[in-house]
């Protein structure tokens, strides 16, 4: 019988029961409700609820079937119970009789799930928090290793400004430390314990709420039961920052995807992290990056639906919550499975110095340096850049770099320009003079690249 099957006479429908159980997904969170369990054991002990032998024979059973979960023990399969707060009191009632039919005293599964998925959310936080680690490491591995090779720099696709392969690099290392931040965020404000706070409007037994937060990791108890039972913000949050983080892999993907095509040709993938066609024998597809890029779909997804779920909702608990957790679940998993396959491609990357500098030489990228030139020859700033523009122009008609123009053309477009012009079309030449904070001088990259370096050293020790 249902726990709650008392006030019925008849058995919940077939159909029912395959929309409203849900053992198959929150079996996930068997650790946490069985540590769950074990804190409100000890706390209806504290209350005067239990005995001390009675709360002993909890407390071991419930330690036993916690060693069961964690080693994969448990048989899920078999029990026809509605969810894990349900597999887990049958569990008890048929070790333990009278004394298993106590642990709920005093508690609802509302209290009970929000403090279970809290429990889950906290555990895979730190680990996706690793995942960051890692790949953030072998980000600077890679930027170590191409520290001094030069790349054309693009906007709107289209080549811009010299830069160091190193430099884009470093803008990915940014690119998650913000996401590992927000993860910290979430952990900070996420760090109540709903437990507690019974199906909406607390507990009426004497159940000291801080040492029972303390007891199971966190850093107070919730404030309000109504919103203790009810909110879900801690799971949107998750969910946007994988979100905001996939967003950040989907376009790593994507330059790495078009820095790999055959019309770039500034990386070689290993063949751990491709496939090929099973028509065209030539074709090495990054069919991993694709996949990273086309999984961004399914976690932003993920969001929008517990926004709409969430959005229209009453207090305090209500059932259509209970969608809160295969889309936040597969997100965790598609989000850990794209960090690490990140990981692995960017380990497996060759960089095709050769072709990515003569790429950085061509599109006319010194345009802007020899604008700078024109100003430091004392020409307003908005007058060099259209001279700039003009011999762009006359190069491009003779299919010549700018560089490869003689000096007494370039004299006829400006009498300013003199022979050491050339040394400033030179491609390291704008690289280095880009030497402030953020920029992608060598220098400034080597600098930024050790500073990371050493910020992930101590963090990790």
């Amino acid at each position: 019988m249902a726990l709650w099957g008392g006030r019925f006479t008849a058995d919940s429908s077939n159909m029912f029961k395959q929309v409203n159980d849900s053992l198959n997904f929150d079996q996930a969170m068997a650790t946490q409700d069985i540590q769950g369990s074990i804190a409100w054991a000890k706390a209806l002990y504290q209350a005067g609820v239990l005995s001390e032998q009675e709360q002993q024979q909890l407390h071991s059973a419930l330690e036993d079937m916690l060693t069961q979960a964690q080693s994969g023990a448990l048989d899920f399969a078999a029990s026809t119970e509605e969810d894990i707060h349900s597999f887990v009191e049958a569990e008890l009632i048929e070790q333990l009789g009278d004394v298993g039919r106590k642990l709920h005293t005093g508690r609802s599964r509302n209290d009970q799930v929000a403090t279970d998925f809290r429990l889950w959310v906290k555990t895979h936080v730190l680990s996706l928090k690793q995942d960051l680690v890692q790949l953030r490491r072998t980000l600077l591995n890679t930027a170590s290793r191409y520290q001094h090779s030069i790349l054309p720099g693009y906007t709107h696709l289209q080549r811009a400004q010299p830069i160091v392969f190193g430099h884009w690099c470093l803008a990915y290392v940014e690119m998650f430390k913000r996401d590992a931040s927000r993860l910290d965020d979430l952990l900070v404000r996420m760090d109540q314990c709903p437990l507690g706070s019974g199906a909406l409007a607390g507990t009426t037994y004497p159940v000291n709420r801080e040492v029972l937060a303390n007891e199971l990791g966190f850093a107070s108890p919730t404030l309000n039961s109504l919103d203790a039972v009810s909110d879900r913000d801690f799971v949107l949050e998750l969910l946007f920052t994988a979100s905001t983080s996939m967003m950040h892999l989907s376009r790593l993907a994507e330059d790495l995807i078009f820095y790999n095509s055959g019309e770039a040709g500034f990386i070689q993938l290993g063949d751990s992290v491709t496939s090929g066609s099973s028509l065209m024998p030539q074709k090495k597809n990054p069919d991993a990056l694709e996949l990273m890029r086309g999984k961004c779909g399914r976690v932003f997804g993920a969001l929008q639906a517990l926004l709409v779920t969430m959005k229209g909702l009453p207090l305090a608990y209500n059932k259509d919550m209970q969608e809160d957790k295969e889309g936040a679940m597969d997100t965790v998993n598609q989000w850990h499975c794209c960090l690490c396959m990140a990981d692995e491609v960017l380990q497996s990357v060759t960089l095709n110095e050769d072709r990515c500098r003569e790429a950085a030489m061509k599109g006319y990228a010194n345009a802007t340096e020899l604008a700078d030139y024109l100003v430091g020859k004392g020409i307003p700033f908005r007058t060099a850049h259209d001279i700039s523009g003009q011999i762009v122009v006359a190069a491009i008609n003779q299919d010549k770099p700018i560089e490869a123009l003689p000096l007494s053309e370039l004299q006829t477009l400006c009498a300013d320009i003199d022979d050491d012009v050339y040394a400033v079309l030179n491609v390291e030449y704008g690289i280095n003079k880009r030497n402030n904070i953020g920029g992608t001088s060598f220098k400034t990259v080597t600098e930024a690249l050790y500073r990371e370096l050493e910020k992930m050293d101590s963090e990790e020790g």
